[in-house]
């Protein structure tokens, strides 16, 4: 199979680079940056904005399947830099992946499109987007979403898959962000750390994708549908988080705040963000009113859709993820 993956140079682009390669596939990533160590292994790749129909079509062209994994994340940059790499982009890769006759896209959601600020337990695909959003990632990758799954048709058959809180080694934003906070003495629970959430370890979101793009062809169930993707373990924060520190080689944390100081303390912050970013890169701001939220609710997903019509089935347990990922630290991986 020819396979582009589109972010081929990230966390979960990279391992499904590595999923792809594993099977013998053939493979090309398109990325704003540069990484030798794909091409080092036989990754055609192309430097380009995919918003650009010239990048996009040059990354399309003579593939079978597009993974559109690239996205903008996180709060920090203009709500005008977010509609372009997050919608712009995947509007101009469908128009390109029509006029190259492509066949199958699968595309990289997040749970975020469904999130209200309450209590999820359990849900399914059935869920309503989203009406109101605390930040435009949400909001741009829910009307990226709808885009997508409004593309499915005879021509080109799409997917979206929502994997949530993908980790595990090489992670480059939760796993560093965590340890750097619980080294400096300023991690604490949101709440008293007892909200009940789900993740996805990183080989499993990968699998899932290789999982939709082999189902994946018009007409098939999983045709012009979201599914939601993880592990299938949901567990307390605390647990989850002193997983991750513990794997880290530091002490479990138990410090917390009250729900209602860390969504005033994540409105200002991200006034003051916005402020400092008119004159410097400040990267994302350490409290946010969304992240706030998310970990103080509970919000863990029902993946028997996944199961059903992807034969999706995780394969790396909680534990076993904690223990690959100290091992992976130990050994100097970020």
């Amino acid at each position: 199979m020819k396979a582009l993956v589109t972010g081929g140079g990230g966390f979960l682009g990279g391992a499904v680079v590595d999923a792809l390669l594993a099977r013998g596939d053939d493979v090309t990533s398109i990325a704003r940056g540069d990484y030798p160590a794909l091409r080092e292994r036989g990754v055609r790749t192309i430097r380009g904005d995919l918003a650009d129909p010239v990048a996009a079509c040059a990354a399309v062209d003579g593939v079978d399947v597009v993974f559109h994994v690239a996205a903008r994340a996180g709060i920090s940059g203009s709500r005008a830099a977010f509609r372009r790499s997050n919608i712009e982009a995947t509007r101009t890769l469908l128009g390109a992946c029509r006029a190259a006759g492509v066949r199958r896209l699968v595309f990289t959601s997040t749970p975020s499109v469904v999130h209200t600020g309450g209590d999820i337990r359990g849900g399914d695909e059935s869920l309503p987007y989203a009406t109101h959003f605390d930040s435009a990632y949400p909001e741009t990758k829910a009307e990226a979403e709808r885009t997508v799954l409004a593309a499915n048709g005879s021509d080109l058959a799409t997917v979206a898959l929502r994997p949530h809180l993908v980790w595990g080694p090489g992670d480059t934003q939760l796993v560093p962000r965590i340890l750097a906070r619980a080294r400096s003495g300023r991690l604490r629970f949101v709440g008293d750390g007892s909200a009940v959430i789900d993740t996805t370890y990183v080989d499993d979101a990968a699998r899932a994708h290789l999982d939709a793009a082999d189902r994946l062809t018009p007409g098939a169930s999983c045709a012009g549908k979201p599914y939601f993707i993880t592990s299938g373990d949901p567990r307390p924060v605390h647990e989850l988080v002193n997983g991750i520190v513990t794997a880290g080689g530091l002490e479990p944390i138990s410090a917390t705040v009250p729900l209602p100081v860390a969504v005033a303390a994540g409105a200002v912050v991200e006034t003051v963000w916005r402020g400092l970013e008119r004159f410097v890169s400040v990267g994302d701001p350490p409290m946010t009113r969304f992240l706030a939220r998310q970990l103080a609710t509970d919000h863990w997903f029902d993946i028997s859709a996944a199961k059903r019509d992807l034969g999706y089935a995780p394969e790396v347990p909680l534990d076993e993820g904690f223990a690959r990922l100290a091992c992976a630290l130990r050994a100097g991986e970020h």
